[in-house]
């Protein structure tokens, strides 16, 4: 097949099966050629057509908190003391780049999830 630009869901969703089927294909194989076009055109149309709802940053650090079973306490070494960590938590205080890096890293978290978009 001769694969274009994707511009439906259907031809997306089809653009999806195939991928998955030739997902283990060896690079340099016209089947490794195939599946490395097709995602490239699969991510084109996801990052034009597809929109994730906007997540709180502060509510995925809790949620992570929660699955791990962790205290504010457990932030101090990643975000500084015990007031900061709170003033944090609460809102009352805005994320430092530093910080996002840390709780990033330390939670396995795409940086995304720390960058406001305007």
């Amino acid at each position: 097949m001769t694969w274009k630009v994707i511009k439906t869901e259907a031809a997306y969703q089809k653009a999806i099966k195939r991928t998955m089927t030739i997902f283990h294909a060896e690079e340099g194989t016209p089947e490794g050629d195939e599946f490395a076009l097709l995602l490239v055109l699969v991510r084109d149309y996801e990052y034009k057509y597809i929109h994730l709802p906007e997540v709180d940053p502060i509510e995925v650090i809790k949620l992570k908190m929660a699955e791990r079973g962790m205290k504010n306490k457990d932030l101090e070494p990643i975000i500084g003391s015990k007031g900061h960590v709170s003033s944090i938590l609460s809102g009352r205080r805005e994320l430092t780049l530093k910080m996002a890096q840390r709780l990033k890293d330390y939670f396995q978290l795409p940086a995304e999830i720390f960058m406001k978009t305007a």
